[in-house]
C-alpha cells in the first residue's frame, strides 16, 4: 500500500506581471480623458474667427440657396439647372455644418457682432466690407447681392433672369472665396480649415463654369472683386 506524500503549498509571493499592463492601460486611458477634455474645453470662442465665418457664411450661403431657387423656377437650360440644383444641395448641407458647429461649442447661431468683425485687422475693419458690392457696403458680407438686384433677379425672365443670376452668382462665389482663404488664413482648427478649403476649390471651380456659362450667352461677369481674379 502506497502512501501518498502531501506537498506543502508554496506561498512564496510572486511578482504579478499583469501590473504593468495593468498601469500603462491606466495611463492610456487617463490621457485619453485628459485629451477629450482639452478638446471639448477648447472650443471656439463667441468672438472667435471659428464662431464669425460659420454665422456669417451661413447667411451668405442661405442667399445663394435662395438665388438659385430662383433661377431654377426660371429656366428650362438643363446645365442652368444642374448648376442651380447643384448650389442648393451644396450649400444648405454645409449651413447644417455651420450650425452643428455653433452649437456644438455652445454658440448661439446669431451675434451681437458686425458682419465679417472676425476678419477686422486681416482686410475688413469693424464689419465695413469694402468690394462687397460695387462702391462697397458697410456691414455686408463680400459677394452678397443688394435687396434691390434680388428684387430684379426674382422679376427677370428668360436669358435676362439666366445672365443676372450667373453674374451674381459668379460675385457670389468671389465673396465666399474670400471668405474661406480668410478663415485658412486665421484658424489651425482642422475641421473648419477642412470645410473652408472645399469652399474655395468648389465654389473656385463654379465661377470657370459659370463664366463660359455667361460667354455662351455673349455677357461677361461683373467686375471682380478678389484682389487676385479667380480662375
Amino acid at each position: 500500500m502506497t502512501t501518498e506524500t502531501s506537498v506543502p503549498l508554496d506561498t512564496t509571493p510572486r511578482p504579478r506581471r499583469g501590473l504593468p499592463i495593468a498601469g500603462l492601460v491606466v495611463v492610456v486611458v487617463a490621457a485619453a480623458v485628459l485629451m477629450l477634455f482639452v478638446t471639448r474645453s477648447d472650443t471656439p470662442g463667441d468672438a472667435s474667427p471659428e464662431a464669425g465665418f460659420a454665422r456669417d457664411m451661413a447667411i451668405h450661403h442661405s442667399q445663394a440657396v435662395e438665388m438659385s431657387f430662383i433661377v431654377r423656377d426660371k429656366t428650362s437650360d438643363g446645365p442652368l439647372r444642374t448648376l442651380s440644383y447643384d448650389i442648393i444641395t451644396t450649400q444648405t448641407a454645409q449651413r447644417g455644418m455651420f450650425m452643428g458647429w455653433l452649437q456644438q461649442w455652445g454658440l448661439t447661431q446669431a451675434s451681437s457682432l458686425p458682419p465679417m468683425a472676425w476678419m477686422s485687422g486681416h482686410g475688413h475693419g469693424g464689419g465695413a466690407v469694402s468690394g462687397a458690392t460695387p462702391g462697397g457696403m458697410p456691414g455686408r458680407m463680400p459677394g452678397m447681392a443688394s435687396d434691390e438686384e434680388m428684387n430684379r433677379l426674382r422679376s427677370a425672365q428668360g436669358k435676362d433672369a439666366e445672365v443676372l443670376f450667373l453674374q451674381l452668382m459668379i460675385r457670389h462665389h468671389e465673396g465666399g472665396v474670400e471668405m474661406a482663404d480668410g478663415l485658412l488664413k486665421l484658424s489651425d482648427r482642422p475641421e473648419v480649415r477642412s470645410l473652408a478649403q472645399h469652399i474655395v476649390d468648389g465654389q473656385t471651380a463654379e465661377i470657370r463654369l459659370m463664366t463660359g456659362l455667361l460667354a455662351e450667352r455673349g455677357a461677361q461677369p461683373m467686375p471682380s472683386i478678389l484682389k487676385s481674379p479667380t480662375g
